[in-house]
């Protein structure tokens, strides 16, 4: 059974190793393989320890979803970030940032569960919207939000992707989706 909460300092590890688990199957096919191959959980994890993700001052939220202990997936959200700067937060809209499962858990609803938790986390700070951003090649992910009620507002960006070598980022399209909440 789906157990749902919200994340604590000790879980750094095993969120990035489901973040990276979700970016190396999810993306494989639309991100570089040479970036897919490169990602370090032990770097991810710190990343998150510094940010202090599990903080709960922070002013964005990450719930995990766990079956018998073990990390399923997990979903952050909070204010709007314009341009996606955490820095610059817009209150007038809700957003979810990041939402990664298990590629083995991929469609047994540990997502719908983790959005429906989200969402809920979203109204309870006062939000009747919410965006995300998803990468215009992600059919899989784009028809999980479009089922769940979110649709393209025409607003574009374009996701740096680093190369090593010094050689210049991979640019890939990022769509950004909106949905109600009180509907």
């Amino acid at each position: 059974m789906l157990t749902i909460r919200r994340e604590e300092p000790d879980d750094a590890e095993a969120v990035a190793r489901v973040h990276i688990h979700g970016w190396q199957a999810g993306y494989e096919g639309i991100m570089p393989e040479e970036v897919l191959r490169r990602l370090n959980v032990t770097a991810w994890a710190q990343r998150r320890r510094d940010l202090g993700t599990a903080d709960p001052e922070h002013p964005f939220t990450t719930l995990l979803g766990e079956v018998d202990g073990t990390l399923a997936g997990f979903t952050t959200f909070g204010p709007y970030r314009n341009d996606q700067d955490r820095d610059d937060l817009d209150p007038a809209h809700g957003e979810v940032v990041a939402m990664y499962v298990e590629p083995a858990r991929w469609g047994d609803g540990t997502a719908r569960a983790l959005l429906a938790a989200a969402r809920a986390g979203l109204v309870a700070r006062g939000w009747s919207d919410y965006r995300l951003w998803v990468l215009e090649a992600n059919h899989r992910a784009r028809r999980f939000y479009e089922r769940a009620g979110l649709s393209p507002d025409g607003e574009r960006s374009t996701y740096p992707v680093p190369l090593a070598g010094g050689r210049p980022p991979v640019g890939l399209v990022e769509l950004r989706y909106a949905g109600r909440l009180d509907g």
